[in-house]
């Protein structure tokens, strides 16, 4: 038995009035979708909790079968791991992004136009000089990862992204009064000055201002954390499994979890993605392993940015994709990790439509793959952490428990 998970990120939505009031998967085009909800089970879910916005971290480790409550120590390993970035016990692991300063030091673009700075500027960073060794790699777009190294270290700090524009780069201060946390915050602070000096008048950043894109000037870092033990997949459920994402946070806790990740060449993580190579690996990778998860980001980038006909175009670009695999496995599993709405541009606590399509499966009278149709699905409204044990269970994976 195999099985194909496919993760759409932030693909649900609320009613959108430039869409008539319905979702952008509502006013899709999407045989596919709509197939594989047609002849399944669906239903709805919380990735972690009703009304609790999930992060796209903690969302894929409950769909990964992990109770983020209890693993959860932050975003930054995740997106190191993902970067390919070799964590060490003690490490400290940061999220970054590159954003854009205006000339009174107030935040403008906390993406940089989504423009991805090239080798230059990484390297750039990498030659700043601090107290304890770091790690710093570009990832996806306008992301990248930052990891401090070294004795006295501690991952209790804030972040000094202010989430929002119209403010300054907020200061790392420490959340408790240790040494540690102390001397981490003064070291983070101490990295986002150079990197505000060396970056400023940066030849890349010179360039991208003169030909109107915003320039890469500064990194805002933000969730700060440890390596997480995560039981492998492997112990944990007894099945091999593969991830096929560019995402550097997906990749991240697939790989945490002991999954092989794959890479394709031009996934971008935006609507420019190479979709089909990503099908393509996806199919091969049901030939190695008992548990493929799919990770397509775009839409979730859409919804931050409030496109909401992009967003809608997209799902119907991605639907003509996923044909590719309707014969491919005997389970195909359609889930979203968290609502992103297009009128709020960021993630919401909505519950997530879902689905699950393969022999034996109980099929409900649903007809459509969208968030109001799926309400009344069979499955009913499950959490998260319940998907891959109902799936599981499917498959003949799963052990009796009792006598």
């Amino acid at each position: 038995m195999k099985a194909v998970l496919i993760i759409c990120d932030g693909m649900a939505d609320r009613p959108v009035p430039a869409l008539g009031n319905l979702t952008p998967l509502e006013a899709a085009e999407k045989p596919t979708m709509d197939l594989i909800a047609r002849e399944g089970i669906c239903g709805l879910m919380y990735a972690l909790d009703p009304g609790i916005p999930p992060g796209s971290d903690t969302a894929h480790l409950a769909l990964l079968g992990y109770d983020p409550y209890q693993v959860y120590t932050g975003r930054g390993p995740f997106e190191a791991a993902g970067a390919g970035l070799e964590l060490r016990p003690g490490d400290v692991a940061f999220r970054a992004n590159y954003a854009t300063l205006d000339k009174g030091g107030l935040i403008i673009d906390r993406r940089a136009g989504r423009v991805p700075p090239t080798q230059r500027i990484e390297d750039a960073v990498r030659k700043i000089k601090l107290p304890v060794k770091f790690l710093f790699k570009n990832t996806v777009g306008h992301r990248a990862a930052f990891v401090l190294r070294g004795r006295g270290l501690s991952a209790a700090v804030s972040d000094t992204d202010p989430h929002e524009t119209g403010k300054p780069v907020q200061p790392c201060k420490p959340l408790n009064q240790t040494a540690a946390a102390r001397k981490t915050a003064k070291i983070v602070n101490m990295f986002t000055q150079k990197v505000r000096k060396t970056l400023a008048n940066h030849p890349e950043n010179l360039e991208r201002a003169s030909k109107g894109i915003p320039p890469a000037n500064i990194l805002l870092l933000r969730g700060a954390g440890v390596v997480p033990y995560l039981e492998p997949i492997q112990q944990k459920y007894g099945i091999s499994g593969a991830c096929v994402a560019a995402a550097a946070l997906v990749k991240g806790v697939c790989k945490l979890a002991g999954m092989e990740v794959i890479e394709v060449e031009g996934a971008t993580g935006n609507v420019r993605t190479n979709l089909k190579g990503k099908i393509f690996a996806t199919i091969d990778a049901l030939q190695r392993h008992d548990l493929v998860l799919l990770h397509i980001k775009a839409f979730d980038e859409l919804s931050h940015d409030r496109k909401a006909q992009e967003k809608k175009n997209f799902i119907e670009q991605v639907d003509k994709h996923l044909a590719e695999l309707l014969d491919k496995a005997d389970f195909l599993v359609l889930a979203i990790d968290h609502t992103t709405p297009i009128e709020l541009g960021e993630h919401s606590g909505d519950a997530v439509p879902v689905a699950i399509c393969g022999p034996g499966v109980r099929k409900d009278d649903i007809q459509r793959f969208d968030e109001r149709s799926c309400a009344k699905g069979g499955l009913g409204v499950i959490r998260g952490r319940d998907l891959l044990p109902l799936l599981l269970n499917l498959m003949g994976k799963l052990k009796k428990f009792g006598a």
